[in-house]
């Protein structure tokens, strides 16, 4: 399996920023105008957005809207997107509006049927966001923790066709510190369904282990946010690293 990497841009009030650990209050600005930096990750090669708002995560419902229809205006290629999307009505405006893929995450864990009955109507249009904390699914935010383990949610969906589970480590979110790649490895493993890594990457070797194991598990993509703001991360090095 060829791995996908998946720039991120973050929504806090507007802007592109990345946090700490899921931490609002230790945001670091890196752009006004989060359209111009979705055409800038596309003009670099990317073929695929990450784009999550913030707000909308802790809010419940969307915030960011304007930001995220001007990043999809700005783009040709898949953006996927999470936030904030709680019910069908949320899916399906998103969805019509052009994103690619809608990214649910609490809603997964509070209601379950919302994923089923959303991937039966879309198909292949939906991912599954689970966040761990010290292997516990986090919620509304990563404001919660539930006692529920990331392989306990995933199976909830084994059979119900999603496209893929974004599994991020709140713990290395932001911190450059590598993949947990224990346990996304764990989780791949233990479901049929693709999963795309977030959280810690810090530089190419991280990008280079996952290239390395995508090829022999369910792995299908990592998503790369502080390290490609940092300079830590060249784009151009980076996509050549996985086209090999």
């Amino acid at each position: 399996m060829t791995l996908t990497i998946y720039p991120a841009i973050d929504l806090k009030d507007g802007r592109c920023v990345r946090l700490r650990r899921g931490a609002m209050d230790d945001a670091t600005v890196y752009s006004d105008d989060p359209a111009a930096q979705g055409s800038a990750w596309q003009a670099a090669g990317f073929s695929w957005l990450h784009v999550v708002d913030l707000n909308g995560a802790f809010a419940g419902h969307p915030v960011n809207a304007d930001a995220v229809r001007a990043i999809l205006r700005s783009v040709t290629v898949p953006v996927q997107l999470g936030g904030g999307i709680r019910d069908m009505a949320g899916i399906e405006g998103w969805l019509a509006a052009g994103v690619r893929r809608v990214i649910l995450g609490s809603a997964a864990v509070r209601n379950p049927a919302l994923v089923i009955d959303a991937c039966r109507a879309f198909p292949g249009r939906i991912a599954v966001g689970i966040d761990a904390r010290d292997g516990r699914v986090a919620l509304e935010g990563w404001a919660e923790t539930s006692a529920l383990t990331a392989c306990e949610l995933a199976a909830r969906f084994e059979q119900a066709g999603v496209a893929a589970i974004i599994y991020t480590d709140i713990g290395r979110d932001g911190m450059l510190s590598g993949v947990n790649l224990e346990q996304t490895l764990a989780l791949a493993r233990s479901v049929t369904t693709p999963i795309i890594a977030s959280g810690g990457v810090g530089g190419l070797n991280d990008i280079q282990v996952l290239r390395d194991v995508a090829r022999r598990t369910r792995i299908e993509g990592v998503i790369v946010g502080r390290a490609l703001y940092d300079g830590r991360v060249d784009p151009a090095a980076a996509l050549s690293l996985v086209a090999n």
